[in-house]
């Protein structure tokens, strides 16, 4: 205790303790706390918040922690173990003696280690090691860092294994317990865990809490449980705090309350948690802590749980609406350690590995889903229905701010789907006020990105998207709600990759009423798309029914029949259901995943989708150009009015000259522009080049003022004839190549 007391005796002791149980992600934190911090700073309430989950890790897999685990294992000795758990216990000093210098390789402090790691010589390799010889291929251009990453997450993969096999089964890097805590409509089999003694793993946790509870001494715990594989672990933190603390009342919040729980009436979980409350945290935070802190007879609450003589009750009583988005704050990583999260690369794909690798800043453009339609998403629950999108300045604000207080300029914003008129604002704040920034976000592949508004979210520092195409077949995607054609994402992804931005498509298979030929014409799109060039990443999804979704709420508009109508007393979100067409599309799974793992690798591309199963499936009805005709390119000169031009470009250089013709002459002018890659020129006569000098300078992208293509034509035609025949002139076209953006 002495050890973890000198630890944390930097923290203060404050009124609210965020705590984000184990686990999620190793490299970065959920942002749900940093939110919450964030708002409670506008309100001047103190609040300290951890990342258990990266501190347990840390903890775990250093020397001291290998030592003791190792020495754990020693000590049963009767235990079978696999020929792979005797490798790994044999080399236990390889681990012990490697351990701390990986880990530190892979918080990015020790580079100079992956030139040892290369080599192939250092680590020690259990069963992960054999995957190699497949992925060399894959990953035989990759960077001496990047490999070395690879490699040293085989390395913890390998101990995790040992880890499942020897000393707790429940045991997985961002997930735990997750069986516990997925479609648990009772609490009898997460109660019974909890009722028996601690797991090796839980002794790790609690040690680390109880040291950080006995510094802070916190009149309220807050304990966010975005996933299933946090369940557990956030009732072992409450289960420990109310036995050692009575007094400090604990509070459930976050994605798995707010999907699962919205019916929960078992009252042994309030023996664990004194609120559960719903949906946007902020309101339903401060009413709670004012409740502790006055200590009245009587209290508002706002979409809260609590226990009420002896019965589960559901109070939403306060009249006062929720936090305008512009209100809330800017998130606040501190308290958190950030840097001492670590980056592994685990699989290939692109996106995978963009969610791994590195740490991101977590920002929102805006609250809940501007389309709010698709029939499969829980749109009928607040953080999808209620839709708020924050000013683009404050957006930027945000960034300014984030980037200076964590060092990172990195951001994911986690919008369900990022508008993309907000979008273009975000883009052009970043441009004006000349801030370096990587961004990434989710979308809809809607025809509103077109190829400008691609140049210019790329050149504001996108750098990757992701978005669902879900079933790709239009019959399904009108049915599904989604708003978009498979000829439409072709174009729109077609547009992102064309302005350097990695696109991302979420697939989903065994869509109720999907039929076999669906799927497999559904395969043969994803196979163009990757063949094209115009899609870099993807991942199979099977359908799940969730309780919130049109779908579930009217099973019989979409074919398929609830295998049962019982609402459970504890989690109640995904739902059983049998597909009137009688399909087993679990079959598919394999197939689909293995084809896009080579398609995203740029081969196969010739197999005949028969190979990638072992059962017959019918021949493709997809004509096999569909891809390629949808993406002939559009006409760049269908300008509207009201549209939005920009110059991301510099000023030109200009000279003149004179130019003889059949005995006339005339005046010209060349503009020499400099882009980051090259030179170039173009021509025009004197006064049109003039004007094309001083537009360029009014519209430029650091100009606060915007201008549209109306406004232009009129500035032109003050001194010049024919706007239209200059404006689709080369010189014209040419500039559109290098910058000039119509939005």
């Amino acid at each position: 205790m002495d050890i973890f007391a000198t630890k944390y005796n930097s923290i203060l002791k404050t009124d609210l303790f965020l705590v984000t149980p184990p686990f999620t992600q190793l490299n970065t934190p959920y942002p749900a706390t940093a939110y919450i911090k964030g708002f409670l700073n506008t309100k001047n309430i103190s609040s300290t918040q951890a990342d258990l989950g990266i501190e347990v890790i840390l903890a775990l897999f250093s020397r001291k922690g290998l030592e003791e685990l190792f020495f754990h294992v020693e000590e049963l000795a009767h235990q079978t173990k696999s020929a792979n758990a005797k490798r790994i216990f044999a080399l236990k000093d390889e681990y012990i003696k490697t351990i701390d210098a990986v880990i530190a390789f892979l918080q990015g402090k020790n580079p100079t280690l992956a030139l040892q790691i290369c080599q192939e010589d250092y680590l020690p390799e259990a069963s992960r090691f054999s995957q190699l010889e497949e992925l060399d291929w894959a990953f035989g251009s990759m960077g001496t860092q990047d490999k070395g990453k690879h490699l040293a997450t085989l390395y913890l993969e390998d101990i995790s294994d040992f880890i499942i096999e020897c000393v707790d089964p429940n045991f997985g890097f961002s997930r735990y317990a997750e069986r516990l805590g997925r479609s648990a409509n009772s609490f009898d089999e997460l109660y019974e865990a909890l009722n028996q003694g601690y797991t090796y793993m839980d002794k790790i946790l609690i040690k680390i809490l109880e040291a950080k509870i006995a510094v802070i001494q916190p009149k309220l715990l807050i304990i966010s449980v975005p996933f299933p594989g946090n369940l557990y672990a956030a009732f072992r933190c409450a289960q420990c705090v109310k036995r050692t603390y009575p007094d400090i009342k604990i509070s459930m919040g976050g994605g798995f309350a707010n999907t699962e729980l919205r019916s929960v009436s078992d009252q042994r979980v309030f023996e664990f948690f004194d609120y559960i409350s719903l949906d946007d945290g902020e309101l339903p935070i401060e009413l709670i802590y004012n409740s502790i802190v006055n200590k009245g007879a009587f209290n508002l609450y706002k979409r809260t749980f609590l226990l009420e003589n002896g019965v589960v009750t559901y109070k939403n009583d306060a009249l006062r609406s929720d936090y305008k988005q512009s209100d809330v704050g800017t998130p606040d990583y501190s308290d958190l350690q950030l840097d001492q999260y670590i980056s592994v690369i685990e699989i290939v794909n692109p996106m995978h590995r963009m969610w791994s690798d590195g740490r991101w800043n977590k920002l929102t453009m805006a609250h809940g889903c501007y389309w709010g339609k698709c029939t499969f998403c829980d749109i009928s629950l607040d953080y999808i229905k209620v839709y708020e999108p924050v000013a683009a300045r404050l957006i930027v604000d945000r960034i300014e701010e984030l980037s200076e207080k964590t060092g990172q300029n990195g951001f994911h914003f986690v919008d369900e789907a990022a508008p993309p008129a907000l979008m273009r604002e975000v883009a052009l704040e970043i441009l004006r006020r000349k801030i370096t920034v990587s961004w990434w976000t989710n979308i809809r592949f809607e025809k509103s990105f077109t190829r400008d508004l691609c140049m210019l979210l790329k050149a504001s520092g996108c750098i990757a998207i992701s978005g669902g195409l879900e079933v790709a077949s239009d019959r399904l995607l009108k049915l599904i709600d989604k708003g978009v054609s498979v000829e439409q994402v072709a174009r729109v992804t077609r547009n992102f990759t064309e302005a350097g931005i990695l696109v991302h498509a979420y697939l989903m298979y065994g869509y109720p009423s999907q039929t076999i030929q669906e799927t497999v014409d559904s395969l043969e799109m994803v196979r163009q798309l990757f063949e094209a060039g115009i899609l870099q990443s993807g991942f199979w999804h099977q359908f799940a029914m969730t309780a919130h979704s049109p779908v579930g709420m009217y099973p019989e508009r979409f074919g398929v029949v609830k295998e049962t109508e019982v609402i459970g007393t504890f989690a109640n979100n995904d739902i059983n259901y049998t597909d009137k067409t009688g399909i087993d599309h679990n079959k598919f799974s394999f197939g689909l995943k293995k084809s896009l793992f080579n398609f995203m690798h740029g081969i196969c591309f010739d197999y005949k989708l028969q190979e990638w199963f072992d059962f017959k499936i019918p021949k493709v009805t997809v004509p096999s150009d569909f891809i390629e005709k949808a993406i002939t390119e559009e006409s760049k000169f269908d300008t509207k009015s009201t549209a939005k031009v920009v110059w991301l470009g510099g000023k030109p250089d200009t000279t003149s000259f004179a130019k003889h013709k059949k005995g006339s002459s005339f005046e010209m002018m060349v503009l020499t522009f400099y882009d980051k890659k090259e030179t170039f020129t173009i021509q025009t006569n004197k006064n049109e080049g003039e004007w094309l000098c001083s537009i360029l300078q009014k519209i430029t992208v650091s100009n606060t003022q915007v201008y549209t293509f109306q406004e232009i034509k009129a500035d032109f035609e003050t001194t010049m004839e024919h706007f239209e025949l200059f404006w689709y002139s080369k010189p014209i076209y040419t500039l559109r190549d290098f910058g000039l953006l119509v939005l």
